[in-house]
């Protein structure tokens, strides 16, 4: 099935969780990247449940935290 992935078109297994798509993506720290399906983000507990479809779109994200120090106004 093809499915694309942060703005790439992907041919990938029937049936592809979101985990294995983790994993096959070799996501850095996948225990802090958020991911969305069709722009709706998937709870963490669901990853390895829920199964991608035909013509989905995957993007992976990630939250930086940050903060002021040293800037002065």
């Amino acid at each position: 099935m093809k499915i694309t992935v942060a703005g790439v078109n992907k041919e990938v297994k029937d049936g592809l969780t979101i985990g294995e798509l983790i994993q096959q993506e070799n996501v850095e720290t996948p225990e802090y990247v958020t991911v969305s399906v069709n722009e709706e983000f998937v709870d963490g507990q669901d990853r390895n449940e829920k199964s991608l479809k035909d013509g989905d779109v995957v993007e992976f994200l990630y939250f930086m935290g940050g903060g002021s120090h040293g800037f002065n106004r």
